[in-house]
């Protein structure tokens, strides 16, 4: 599961310390115990929920199923929103280094997109995404989509579908660019469809 850092300027430096939850993947058994073998398990300093770090406001998650990577979905500020694929004791960056800038035009902090120690993201979005809940595909009924990712969009009304390979992103489809709607979410139905929900109250199938 996911947490963010609040989008305030007094709480977003906790997304770098380990001693508090926010900005985080956090990992857990379904009775909510760190899962052995989690990175900081044996950090005195760290709670050992913490699988990575450095996050400002993820909003979707879904695991690849051929490989079992973990990629998330991170709403950037103004700008630099974010496709990771998450490695257990990661840091990504926030609020050290970002593709985005402040809503007030400065840049965060030094204007630095790079540093030691810290992940890149897979791909990232400027102008934004607003990237809402995600989902891989694999269904057969649309053949060319089957193992693409699919990520809903808020303020870019569409859904983004990526086509990776090895772990990077090579082309990028906006659909349902015309209808207006804020996707808040979308999945692989049982019939082998898509679908999404929007803010608006709507359910697209598409397949």
């Amino acid at each position: 599961m996911t947490t963010g850092e609040r989008s305030s300027l007094a709480t977003r430096p906790k997304a770098q310390f380990l001693d508090n939850g926010y900005g985080k993947v956090v990992h857990i058994t379904p009775d909510g115990d760190p899962v052995p073998g989690n990175p900081f398990l044996d950090d005195p300093e760290a709670l050992p929920e913490i699988y990575s770090y450095g996050h400002r406001n993820i909003q979707g998650l879904a695991i690849q199923p051929e490989t079992g990577e973990i990629f998330i979905a991170e709403m950037g500020p103004r700008g630099g929103d974010e496709l990771n694929i998450i490695r257990p004791g990661g840091n990504y960056g926030w609020p050290v280094i970002s593709y985005g800038i402040e809503y007030s035009g400065d840049p965060i902090p030094d204007g630095l997109t790079v540093m030691d120690g810290m992940e890149q993201p897979a791909y990232y979005w400027d102008p934004v995404l607003a990237p809402a809940g995600m989902t891989f595909y694999t269904s057969g009924v649309i053949a060319e989509w089957q193992g693409n990712l699919f990520i809903g969009g808020l303020a870019s009304q569409h859904i983004s579908r990526l086509v990776l390979s090895d772990g990077r992103v090579v082309a990028e489809e906006w659909l349902l660019i015309n209808e207006g709607q804020r996707f808040r979410d979308v999945c692989e139905g049982s019939d082998g469809a898509l679908y999404s929900v929007t803010d608006g109250g709507r359910l697209y199938r598409i397949g």
